[in-house]
């Protein structure tokens, strides 16, 4: 029963993800492009606003229902750990529907509808509300999820419930200073590489090259711009929190362990390649660089460094080290095809090719999902990584999910996968046809009309009379009538000639 309440929710939960990893970076993208055009009335901008607002729009309606879902499935599902921490997360949810969706649902109206219909300062007005209401929404859930993997403000009464000592400490907790600008840093990417996608697309087939150029280096530009960054907090986040902060009693982290994939303490190699055997302590096979794991892990270039091996952990305190190492695999390999993706756009930019690189363009359309790919690997190592524990340390998974039949678990599960799957189905269908039918469409020809030929009005001293002409002398002009005999008599041609020599 256990497991299939976790499978059940992590599928869940991955789904709602997929949409908030392009719609809140999407949101951003349309405050700026929008902007853009109320500065300088550039038609295209318009053009850029409305077409990927159509995308956004359905990606949100998707996303809030599926999120729905997720916080009923809490309380049928997870009734014990709804009952313990609801003290807690309840009221941090509670925000995110006052202030997030209060915004959203205040300003997505005049976002969807309100072109052509307000002025354009309140349609800026209204995309920074909505992108505002994005940013809220994803901030109240990592708090609440960061104060799962590192609760703190807190104290437990005598039935176990967490009653809040400190909001501060718990709303601000260790992890969350690191895993909110992870987590923002990363649907900006993602969408980021999302957009620069569907550009690209454009630009193989010859279509909407403005179009397609404008969003093409606005997204490789924030690609190019964020990752470093982003690679710099993710490794903050490995050091400063998973292994500082999420320890067991010998003073090691579960969670890191898993995803080197060492099951002994004597490597010093980064394994790329793992099948695991997690009953028998080891991996069936595997592929490593020797000497890369002390180097990125203990930052140790002389090698000496080793990584702890996951049977230094016991057993029933080790996470799924399957889900927990491919997951950090994913997401870790995604972020150097990202990194490699925006090195390649940067030089192609310096050298001026950017936009004529056919080769490149293919690279970008066949990885435009790698970013939502990225985020999902690093959800599944979070949440992975930190079992058996649901709050790290408090309460495990066993004590925190409800006590149901596997037959209504099994029901539920097969009931959401085949509504979910529908759905995304539905709405990849949707992003095709958008795409086809293309953009053209969205160009402002009511603001912005194509300049027309210039009529030219007669006077009278440019009217002048057209003389007449006579039909003889048309054909004498074809070679075929005599100029000399009277009336213009039709003779055969060279019969003149012939005559005058007789």
């Amino acid at each position: 029963m256990e497991v299939l309440s976790r499978w059940q929710f992590a599928f869940t939960v991955m789904f709602h993800m997929t949409f908030p990893a392009i719609t809140v970076g999407l949101s951003i993208f349309l405050c700026i492009v929008y902007g853009m055009y109320w500065r300088t009335r550039r038609p295209v901008y318009l053009q850029l606003f409305r077409f990927w607002r159509r995308i956004f729009a359905v990606g949100f309606a998707l996303g809030v229902v599926a999120g729905i879902v997720i916080t009923f499935e809490m309380g049928l599902n997870w009734g014990g750990y709804a009952a313990l921490t609801g003290p807690i997360i309840g009221p941090i949810i509670g925000m995110e529907v006052v202030t997030a969706f209060f915004v959203e649902a205040a300003f997505l109206g005049v976002l969807l509808y309100g072109d052509g219909r307000v002025k354009p300062r309140t349609m800026f007005a209204a995309s920074v509300m909505v992108a505002i209401g994005t940013v809220l929404s994803s901030t109240w859930i990592i708090m609440a999820n960061s104060w799962m993997q590192t609760p703190a403000g807190y104290s437990t009464d005598a039935d176990g419930q967490f009653q809040p000592t400190d909001w501060m400490q718990a709303l601000f907790n260790p992890s969350f200073l690191w895993r909110w600008p992870h987590m923002l840093l990363a649907v900006l990417i993602s969408a980021s590489m999302f957009v620069a996608g569907i550009s690209a697309y454009y630009l193989v087939k010859h279509r909407a090259r403005e179009f397609a150029k404008r969003s093409l280096s606005v997204s490789l530009g924030v690609i190019t711009i964020l990752l470093p960054l982003q690679i710099a907090v993710g490794d903050s986040v490995a050091g400063d929190y998973v292994v500082a902060e999420q320890t067991n009693s010998d003073g090691l982290s579960p969670k890191m362990i898993a995803w080197e994939g060492h099951w002994d303490s004597t490597s010093n190699a980064y394994v790329l390649f793992a099948i695991t055997d997690q009953a028998n302590q080891r991996n069936i096979f595997e592929i490593d660089i020797p000497w890369f794991g002390s180097a990125i892990g203990a930052k140790d270039l002389t090698g000496q460094a080793t990584t702890p091996g996951i049977n230094t952990i016991a057993e029933d305190e080790q996470p799924n080290v399957t889900a927990t190492f491919w997951g950090f695999r994913v997401m870790f390999f995604a972020s150097m095809l990202l990194f490699v993706t925006a090195f390649i756009a940067t030089v192609l930019r310096i050298r001026r090719r950017l936009y004529v690189s056919t080769r490149f363009h293919k690279w970008v359309l066949w990885t435009t999902p790698i970013g939502i790919l990225a985020i999902l690997g690093g959800w599944v190592t979070a949440e992975a990584g930190r079992q058996p524990w649901v709050v790290w340390g408090e309460l495990t998974t066993a004590d925190a999910v409800s006590q149901l039949s596997d037959g209504a678990v099994i029901f539920s599960f097969v009931g959401f996968l085949a509504i979910y799957l529908s759905l995304l189905v539905a709405y990849i269908v949707y992003i095709v046809r958008a795409v086809k039918r293309g953009p053209e469409a969205d160009w402002p020809e009511e603001e912005h009309d194509p300049p027309s030929s210039p009529v030219i009005e007669p006077t009278t001293d440019e009217i002048r009379p057209v003389p007449a002409v006579r039909p003889d002398a048309v054909l004498v002009d074809a070679g075929i009538a005599d100029p000399v005999t009277s009336g213009g008599a039709l003779v055969p041609d060279g019969a003149l000639s012939e005559g005058v020599r007789g």
